[in-house]
């Protein structure tokens, strides 16, 4: 089968490039001047939301995604090359978690997300001269790079979803009407994935998808149902199919749409549009009867197979999709509110945080400075290198995490927790 909905992979951004620690040749300059360039940045993972693509097939059969680092720096102030962004395409309509957590929902053709940020490429020791410290032999590593365990799940976006029990004619309707091709035959469940098709009315475009196996007891899995149900929940328009050979009409109908009821209360209040099929195959008495039965529904009647009926019925469906389309967005849409701040494709060294965002907790002997920015500053520390301590001592200080400190009983060899590295209290007065 060539039809996935579900996926679960690993991602991992590229790292930073180390910078360098150079020193250039020049005369009465202490060890030649400091001219080492920074690493390169590491490539991120990125989610493109693309229309032409309809199944995550492709993340369950691949499930780790890697991007490339960054380049190291080299002397004569010469800076590593960035990584290179890894681009995921995947279907408009899917939703990425993060565990429980919805990061991002992917409702827009071309919309971008950054799911994994790559890691800063270290600064070389050229960035770390000052007045008293004019030949830094210590630069920056680079910063690791994001990895995380995503679940994908897709849910199809249409603008209408034709419904109905097994082989009622939905996919004989979706062929005729669109440009879907699925495979047809006189036996239940010959449709085992939903099928899109765009259907142009005029000048109105809209997009049809044919819902695989609703029957009774669907909502607790009984059927294909349970597993297509969800792929309904963002269409505007649900057009009950019905076959005017089957016998007792009316508690099909009503069954159908209590399985709706039963699996989203939204999903049942959704503008319904009832259509009955296969009136070529029957006498005008039981089309009579059956108009009478559905008088409140006011149903169309159609033939899929020989198109009668069909233009009033693609008619219907413009209408009620231009109408729909200026008066809401589209219905089961996530809301907004419940993501995570959705970031901008972007360069991750512009995103540098602040280092006074910080928070100072004593426990026992040792403290935890926590904050985005003075961990990233100490996970691209060179712990073999004692300028490149020296330097989160004083960035420490100038910040007043030590003053902090002090006040909750910090003395010299007490630990210091950062992010993953370990360092020592340093009474610096």
């Amino acid at each position: 089968m060539h039809f996935a909905d579900e996926a679960e992979i690993n991602v991992k951004a590229g790292n930073g490039g180390d910078g360098s620690a150079s020193f250039r040749r020049e005369k009465f300059i202490p060890k030649g001047g400091p001219d080492g360039g920074n690493g390169g940045n590491g490539g991120n993972i990125i989610f493109e939301a693309d229309e032409n693509l309809n199944t995550l097939v492709n993340f369950v059969s691949k499930k780790h995604y890697r991007a490339s680092n960054g380049e190291q720096g080299l002397g004569s102030n010469k800076f590593g090359k960035h990584g290179e962004d890894l681009i995921l395409k995947v279907p408009v309509g899917t939703l990425v978690y993060e565990g429980d957590e919805l990061i991002v929902d992917l409702t827009e053709h071309g919309k971008q997300y950054v799911v994994a940020r790559g890691g800063l490429g270290g600064k070389g020791n050229a960035n770390f001269t000052t007045s008293v410290r004019q030949a830094p032999d210590f630069a920056e590593l680079g910063e690791p790079g994001e990895g995380k365990d995503l679940k994908l799940e897709l849910k199809l976006i249409a603008d209408v979803a034709l419904i109905g029990y097994p082989s009622v004619g939905k996919s004989t309707l979706i062929s005729r009407i669109s440009n879907a091709r699925p495979k047809i035959a006189d036996y239940p469940f010959t449709t085992l994935i939903p099928n899109l098709g765009v259907v142009k009315v005029d000048k109105t475009d809209f997009v049809v998808a044919d819902i695989p196996g609703l029957i009774e007891g669907a909502h607790k899995g009984k059927g294909l149902g349970v597993e297509f149900l969800k792929h309904i929940e963002r269409t505007k328009i649900l057009v009950h199919l019905l076959d005017i050979t089957h016998e007792e009409l009316r508690e099909e109908f009503n069954k159908l749409n209590e399985e709706l009821k039963l699996f989203s209360k939204e999903l049942f209040k959704k503008s319904q549009i009832l259509v009955v099929n296969k009136v070529d195959t029957t006498i005008p008495e039981i089309i009579d009867e059956t108009k009478k039965e559905f008088k409140k529904e006011k149903p169309l009647f159609i033939s899929a197979v020989t198109g009668e009926g069909i233009d009033q019925f693609l008619y219907r469906l413009k209408d009620e999709i231009i109408k729909l389309r200026k008066t809401s967005v589209t219905e089961g849409a996530i809301d907004q509110s419940r993501l995570r701040g959705q970031r901008k494709v972007f360069r991750p060294h512009l995103e540098i945080p602040d280092t006074k965002q910080y928070t100072v907790e004593k426990t026992d002997d040792c403290f935890r400075i926590s904050g985005k920015r003075i961990e990233q500053i100490a996970i691209m520390t060179n712990m073999s290198k004692t300028g490149g301590v020296y330097r989160v001592h004083d960035i420490l200080n100038k910040i007043g995490a030590y003053k902090k400190m002090k006040k909750l009983g910090g003395k010299d060899g007490d630990k210091i927790y950062i992010g993953e590295r370990v360092f020592t209290f340093m009474d610096l007065d």
